[in-house]
């Protein structure tokens, strides 16, 4: 399974799951997850700052890739800890934060990514774990935007632990 541009050896992945903050720190901490970086994507404005994204206009989703060892973490190891640290059955909201910003996606890299993700998401589904329908968008990677840089491992630089609230 392979990932756009991440770095030799590596794949990448990207998700949105609420306050990029926690996903990140949250993706982390994964053992084979070699970076994170977050930023936005899914929308339709070309080098949004945190305030367009905020203003719920650009489109865009507050976003964490992902770039990973998948001979030390699968893709399916990724999903399992994306569905873990949220709640996919809100949409357009996590916790308190609510816009469009904060939807649940998984944003595939390749047509082995978006079968995994779908068999994922359905799996989750029928497992009873869940009392409402998971509202996930599974759409295809588009242009990630950086983020600023004091976005970047936010926990690590202010401290916390986590934005969401599940």
């Amino acid at each position: 399974m392979n990932g756009s541009h991440g770095l030799a050896g590596h794949d990448t992945a990207t998700f949105a799951a609420g306050c990029f903050w926690g996903v990140e720190a949250a993706f982390s901490k994964a053992e084979g997850v070699t970076s994170t970086t977050v930023g936005y994507t899914g929308g339709h404005t070309a080098n949004p700052t945190y305030e367009d994204v905020c203003s719920d206009t650009t489109g865009h989703a507050e976003a964490v890739e992902v770039a990973f060892d998948p001979k030390v973490i699968s893709y399916e190891k990724l999903l399992d800890l994306f569905w873990s640290i949220h709640d996919p059955t809100t949409p357009n909201r996590q916790g308190p934060d609510m816009g469009s910003q904060y939807r649940s996606a998984i944003f595939y890299h390749s047509s082995e990514q978006q079968a995994a993700a779908a068999a994922s998401k359905e799996r989750l589904q029928k497992s009873g774990k869940l009392k409402r329908p998971i509202v996930t968008e599974i759409v295809p990677a588009s242009t990630f935007w950086r983020a600023e840089e004091y976005h970047q491992r936010y926990f690590e630089k202010h401290g916390g632990a986590s934005c969401h609230v599940r």
